[in-house]
């Protein structure tokens, strides 16, 4: 958007001596006949840029001209970057900050534009927690937070099985997964997920730790968050499925194992039925799951499943074959 441009435009030239016309273009991905119109439009603004003509010329901010985005705190403009996620923000111990960078950003916008953050929390909400639950804070989770923020290494407790462990921690993050908090950091040489609602203490230190900037959080997640879901398949059923059992597979077990499955299945039968191998946690999860399809699956593989929905499906024959009284 045009808005977000100019802004954008303001902050290139405010962190640079000058910059050309091409070097603009190229930052902003317009082109230079753009980065005139939007020059001119900052000046009539009151915003004083300046167009050095010539060769070695370009575009500057004249006397030293600040915006007051510059204004924000460290840690508020770090919270910004979270204002569409409030529930976390609050769990954190960050909504006051995110509160004082939005009230910043609004003043330093023009006045058209200061009901920008009103329309887009109007167009716009994340509802992180999944449904049916009622989500709970970690009583340790803003002291985790601030750890994070701060780079300081943690002496913490954590519940594993049926006794505690002492760790001393690196916390490099933390991720919200669908209504629970889990913190990435490293212990020894190996970066690793920890659930934060199972720390039973959590002891900042002075002591600050050295962040790997190559660390990449999104994308550790996804990695980990893959292994962690294909390590719980541990069980393999065999399934003749039709072509509406094959449809409704995705929406009753983990999709991307469905998806996996199906795309190996051989050529249907003359009845138009496949045959798939699926991977499941158990075959007490999978007995919940394939029933729910009905008549659209038949279990063929392993014969303890089988007959399990085999039982299931003479009761329910035999309830509703009774007349209803």
């Amino acid at each position: 958007m045009r808005a977000a441009r100019l802004i954008k435009m303001v902050l290139l030239l405010q962190s640079r001596p000058s910059m050309t016309a091409a070097e603009l273009a190229r930052e902003l991905e317009v082109s230079e006949r753009t980065v005139a119109r939007d020059a001119l439009s900052l000046s009539e603004a009151g915003v004083p840029v300046y167009a050095d003509r010539g060769r070695g010329g370009g575009y500057r901010l004249v006397g030293g001209y600040r915006t007051r985005l510059t204004g924000l705190a460290r840690s508020e403009a770090e919270a910004l970057f979270l204002s569409g996620v409030p529930g976390a923000l609050r769990e954190m111990g960050l909504d006051d900050a995110a509160s004082a960078a939005r009230l910043k950003v609004s003043a330093a916008l023009l006045p058209s534009l200061r009901d920008a953050s009103r329309t887009a929390a109007q167009r716009f909400h994340l509802d992180a927690p999944g449904w049916y639950q009622e989500p709970e804070t970690p009583e340790l989770l803003p002291v985790i937070a601030e750890a994070v923020w701060d780079d300081r290494f943690v002496d913490a407790r954590y519940r594993r099985g049926d006794g505690e462990v002492e760790r001393e921690l690196a916390p490099y993050g933390l991720v919200l997964k669908a209504g629970v908090w889990y913190l990435c950091a490293r212990a020894g040489d190996a970066v690793r997920v920890y659930r934060v609602d199972r720390f039973s203490r959590v002891a900042p230190r002075e002591e600050r730790f050295d962040r790997d900037e190559s660390f990449d959080l999104p994308g550790f997640w996804e990695e980990r968050a893959a292994q962690f879901a294909r390590s719980l398949l541990r069980t393999a059923v065999v399934v003749r499925l039709s072509e509406a059992g094959a449809r409704g597979l995705p929406y009753v077990t983990d999709r991307a194992a469905a998806r996996e499955a199906l795309e190996a299945a051989g050529p249907p039968d003359p009845a138009g039925r496949v045959t798939v191998t699926l991977p499941a946690e158990s075959e007490e999860v999978a007995f919940g799951q394939l029933l729910a399809l009905g008549p659209e699956a038949e279990v063929l593989e392993p014969p303890a499943l089988r007959e399990r929905l085999a039982e299931a499906a003479a009761r329910m024959a035999e309830l509703y074959g009774r007349d209803q009284r």
